[in-house]
This record gives structure tokens, C-alpha cells and sequence, in this order.
């Protein structure tokens, strides 16, 4: 069960979030329709380009290969390398504090 002031505080909330929604919808007929970000042909060509080519999502685009494949290895790489060196100090007492 809530208290009182509770109540007054939702009720208070509820009441704004309706007068937001009814400013936005009043509003909305004022909007301006802002200029795209690219032109439409260049748009529809790019979405011809990305459609027609039968790869995974992450590797249609020019850098894709980069990012999806040639940085995970790099990674796994490097995490390998440190375990195995890390494996082979312990097995031999490199690096042991005395």
C-alpha cells in the first residue's frame, strides 16, 4: 500500500509525462523534415551493393575484415603467447620470488 505522498509524487509524474505527450503530439504537425544524411541514389545504390553480396553481415564492408577477423586473432595471438610463457616460467622458476 502507498503513502499518500507517494501517491501525489506518481500522480505528479504521470500528470507531466501527459502534458509532454500532448505538447509532442500538438507540436508534431510544425515538425520540418531535416535533409538526409545522403543524398537518395547514393542510398538505394549502397543498399543494391550490400544486398547483392552473398557474405556474413559483419564482413560486407570495405574494412569489415579488419575489425571482424584480423584484430580477434591479433588478440587470441597475443593471449596465447602470454599463457604459454607464462606456463613455461612456472614450469622452469623464472621469475620466482624468494
Amino acid at each position: 500500500m502507498m503513502v499518500p505522498h507517494e501517491e501525489m509524487v506518481i500522480n505528479c509524474h504521470f500528470f507531466w509525462l501527459l502534458r509532454i505527450l500532448q505538447y509532442a503530439i500538438k507540436s508534431n504537425h510544425r515538425m520540418v523534415e531535416e535533409a538526409p544524411f545522403r543524398p537518395r541514389e547514393q542510398l538505394i545504390e549502397k543498399q543494391r551493393l550490400f544486398q547483392s553480396i552473398h557474405k556474413h553481415t559483419y564482413l560486407k564492408g570495405p574494412m569489415d575484415k579488419v575489425t571482424s577477423v584480423a584484430i580477434p586473432i591479433a588478440l587470441a595471438g597475443s593471449c596465447l603467447f602470454l599463457i604459454g610463457r607464462g606456463v613455461y616460467n612456472m614450469s622452469h622458476g623464472i621469475g620466482k620470488k624468494e
